[in-house]
């Protein structure tokens, strides 16, 4: 199995409050989850998780945000804290505190949307935090193109430039969402490919602003 385990640290910037701060809360969230009995995780999972066709009738909206911090299993825990401790630590320093806890939100938001847009008549319940970690790497691939992204590949570590890595990414989503798009449902996988486009994409056009706004530190700019 090949998986990001690290990268190129930013040299000084902001202190990753909200990065760590999200992985603590999403373990303690899923903690709390394993320990209910199989009724009350299910009850659990759809009164905060996000169903589409709840939110287009305007009910439970809520859950637009409390879905981004539920998880449907440990692989699923696991990754997800793996590539918000890997990314979102360098987007948080360079862009400050505040404004990195506006964008994921915002990002997590745009994934929902685009989740939505092509499940309208899902009651499936949503939940995860993949769609704003995925604005976090659509942004690391504008503001860190240059930046060393550590592999592990069973006993073995290397290390590829970021472009190399979430362009692989970030296609390897496109070819499974569209490819979804062609059978009865876009989340038949299990997998909201779409909200990790979207997220994606939210997260590029974030990247180029952030890459206007603020000056560019040691951290992989080309």
């Amino acid at each position: 199995m090949l998986l990001p385990i690290g990268d190129d640290q930013v040299r000084g910037g902001h202190f990753p409050l909200f990065s760590y701060g999200f992985i603590i809360l999403n373990v303690a969230i899923f903690l709390m989850q394993v320990n209910m009995p199989p009724s009350q995780l299910n009850a659990f999972i759809y009164d905060y998780g996000n169903i589409p066709t709840e939110t287009l009738r305007g009910e439970n909206l809520p859950s637009l945000l409390t879905s981004m911090f539920l998880h449907g299993g440990w692989m699923h825990l696991i990754g997800n804290m793996l590539f918000l401790w890997v990314f979102a630590d360098n987007i948080e320093a360079t862009i400050g505190n505040l404004r990195f806890l506006l964008f994921y939100i915002l990002g997590g938001l745009a994934a929902h949307a685009a989740h939505i847009y092509f499940n309208m008549d899902s009651s499936i319940p949503t939940v995860g935090a993949s769609g704003a970690i995925s604005a976090v790497m659509g942004a690391y691939l504008i503001l860190f193109p240059a930046s060393r992204v550590k592999m592990l590949f069973f006993i073995f570590t290397f290390r590829i430039p970021a472009f190399l890595f979430l362009g692989f990414w970030i296609w390897q989503q496109w070819l499974s969402g569209t490819a979804a798009l062609q059978i009865e449902s876009a989340e038949s996988s299990g997998v909201a490919w779409w909200a990790h486009i979207g997220g994606f994409v939210f997260g590029l056009f974030a990247g180029l602003y952030y890459r206007i706004i603020t000056p560019p530190r040691s951290s992989g700019y080309l």
